[in-house]
This record gives C-alpha cells, structure tokens and sequence, in this order.
C-alpha cells in the first residue's frame, strides 16, 4: 500500500517513491510518470503536473493549477486556485523546446490566486505574490508583489506580516544629533544637525559622531525608475550611512531575524547599516538621490549576493 492518499477520480502515473508519504491528491489531478512530489503535500481538485516537476515537501497547489516542465516549488509553498505556470517565452503550436525554461519558487512563498508567473523567473524565500499579479522579473526574497507587470510595495517580515516603519513622530522627537534603535541589530536612525535661515538650509555631520565611522569611500544612486530595487545584498566587514539628499526613497534593514523598513524623505535622516545586515532600497522618488558613505573601499568578495547565502552566513556567525 502507499504511503500517500490517490482520490478515486485522480490519475498518478508516477511511481510510489516519487511521491512522498502523508501526501495527498485529490479528485481530477493528474500527476505524469516522472513528477517528484515530497511529503505532506495537498494537490487539490483539477490540478496537472507534468514530468520535469520538483515539489518540496508541505506544499500545497489550489485547485486549477497546472505544473509545467521546468517548474520547482520549493518546500512550504502555497500555490493559489488558477495561478498559471509558463515555461516557453514564445510559444508556438507544434514547436517544442529541446529544454524548458527553469522556474524555481523559493521555500516559504506564496503564489496568490489567478497570478501568472513568466517562464525562467525565481521567486524568492518567503516572498508573496498577490492575487492576479503578472510577474515578469524575479522577485526577491521577502518581497509583496501586486499588479501588472508585478511591482513590489513591502517586504514581510519575520512574521509573515508587513515590514513595520518607525512612527514619523519617534524621528520627530529626536533631537539633532541623536539616534533611535530600530530593532534590527545594530542598525540606528539619525537625526542630522539641521541649520537654516533666510538664505537656505545646511546640515552637517561628523566622522565617528553623527556618522559611526569614518568613511573610505562613498556613492549616490539617482534616477533610479520607481518600480526598480537596489542594494539587495549584505557586507562581511563594509559598514553603510545612508542620506537620502533629494526626494525619498524607503530602505529595508534585515539581519536574518528581524527586518525594518524605514522611509528617507529629507536630508537630515541618516540610517546607519552596520556590517551582516541585509539592504534593499526602493520606492525611490523620481527625484530621489541617495548619498552612502561605506567604511571601506569597494571589495567584490566582501559581498553577500543572495539571502540563502545570507541566512547561511547569520547563522555561522
């Protein structure tokens, strides 16, 4: 006897150890020959897997859905009612692919119902797609997805909920000079020293004071297009001050337990990033015009690129 649950009305063709114990499928799926499915996973009414398939273990596919070659999801994914799979950018009737596009959902994330996910895209660890968004670009880790084309507006946090924002009145109350904890380790918002007159406004800070190191380097990222993300990466050793000096844009701070967003609107907040932290920016303002000073100069190997090496590097640490 297997080890898993068939309902009558489906059709399993794959072999019992492909298919993972506690796992069931139900009425009207179909599951070809050399599918992998893991354990515990629930593959409801009407759904079709095709051979190439890799599902993790603790899935669940809505009813609707169909798998095609190429597709993995990870394990822990949630695949929403009628969200559609493609692994051919240009398809054709009767034209086959010698190999499909590679479509990879990362552990944890979830496909909203009725989305439609462009071959050869990666959907990263914990991210969520709303309902009835079109995704054309991979989607980082952590990300909230909506529309179409897919845009990000937030990042969950460890949670699964919305990335909290400090309270604009908790920088209001600091005075100039000072900093807030942000919850996320060693990550600090700054108030700057603010001068202003008839003649204009002029703010300043100094090295090791306002400013936790003196900087070796520095950078500024402008007329970024406001649907795009920056940053998405961590330091070994580089520490970061972050001034946005025009317009706004948000900055998420992630060290592998808790994340923070914070919204740099004027020139006087600062947002220190402490070396092992996670960065994104986004939401940038057409104006937007974000000044960081790094600690060190620019070293390729000092860089984490993705938040599975990340997490890995957080928890050697």
């Amino acid at each position: 006897m297997p080890n898993f649950y068939t309902h009558p009305n489906a059709l399993c063709d794959a072999p019992e150890e492909n298919i993972g114990e506690g796992t069931r499928i139900w009425a009207f799926a179909h599951v070809l020959p050399e599918a992998k499915i893991g354990k515990d996973c629930n593959i409801c009414d009407g759904v079709f897997v095709e051979n190439e398939v890799v599902v993790g273990d603790r899935v669940t596919v809505k009813c609707g859905v169909q798998l095609w070659d190429g597709v993995t999801l990870e394990d822990d994914v949630f695949v929403g009612p009628n969200a559609t799979f493609t692994n051919d950018r240009f398809p054709r009737s009767r034209a086959y692919l010698e190999d499909y596009l590679k479509t990879v959902i990362r552990k944890g994330a979830t496909i909203g119902a009725n989305a439609t996910i462009l071959p050869g895209i990666e959907v990263g660890p914990n991210a969520m797609v709303g309902a009835g968004t079109v995704v054309t670009k991979s989607v980082p880790a952590n990300a909230i997805i909506v529309g179409n084309p897919g845009r990000i507006i937030g990042y969950v946090d460890a949670n699964n909920v919305a990335a909290y924002a400090i309270a604009p009145s908790s920088f209001e109350n600091l005075e100039p000079g000072q900093s807030a904890d942000l919850g996320v380790s060693g990550c600090s918002l700054h108030r700057m020293k603010l001068v202003q007159d008839m003649r204009g406004r002029l703010t300043v800070g100094e090295y090791e004071d306002d400013i936790p190191f003196t900087p070796k380097r520095y950078f500024m990222v402008f007329d970024v297009p406001s649907q795009e993300v920056r940053g998405e990466h961590a330091h070994k050793e580089c520490e970061q001050f972050l001034i946005c000096i025009r317009g706004s844009c948000s900055v998420l701070l992630d060290d592998g337990e808790q994340r923070c967003e914070i919204k740099l609107d004027s020139p006087d907040k600062g947002v220190f990033m402490p070396a092992g932290t996670w960065g994104t920016q986004y939401k940038y303002s057409g104006d937007a015009v974000l000044l960081v000073f790094a600690s060190h100069g620019y070293d390729p190997n000092d860089y984490i690129r993705t938040y599975d090496e990340f997490k890995q590097y957080k928890k050697a640490d």
